[in-house]
């Protein structure tokens, strides 16, 4: 397997790793007026635990969790108008006014975005344990060679 031989895939990835994870989160944050947001920004994150799980590198266990968790968001986002008598999936816009940044405005959109970035992770890590390989095991019932 490549992880157990090759420790230049191994340290490539573990440098390319924060520059691809600030790309994402570039994405995330500037796709509300320009190309990006959270679905893009989660390809580009799932792209990061794809290489990481090729490396031999740590990644996120359970993705049940990521896409409960980003589904829990995205409804409750796109519900949250209809408490107070709007439309559905109708955003709230915030703005505030920083010392260092000045004036910053984001909206419910963002929040959506990011359940939609733990949708997408959590469904490319659900196919990488898909396509993970069965432990070998000569004892296993299945195995014709062992009497």
């Amino acid at each position: 397997m490549i992880r157990s031989q090759s420790p230049i895939v191994h340290i490539s990835v573990r440098a390319a790793t924060p520059l691809a994870a600030v790309a994402g989160i570039y994405l995330f944050f500037a796709g509300h007026n320009q190309p990006g947001g959270g679905f893009a920004a989660g390809l580009v994150l799932g792209a990061v635990v794809i290489l990481r799980s090729v490396a031999g590198l740590r990644t996120p266990d359970d993705a049940t969790v990521l896409v409960a968790t980003g589904m829990a968001i995205i409804v409750a986002v796109a519900a949250a108008p209809l408490v107070w008598g709007d439309l559905l999936l109708d955003q709230k816009v915030v703005s505030l006014e920083l010392p260092l940044f000045g004036k910053i405005k984001s909206g419910s959109a963002l929040l959506f975005d990011a359940g939609v970035v733990a949708v997408v992770i959590g469904l490319i890590v659900s196919l990488l344990n898909g396509l993970a390989p069965a432990e070998f095991s000569p004892e296993s019932p299945g195995d014709e060679t062992s009497t």
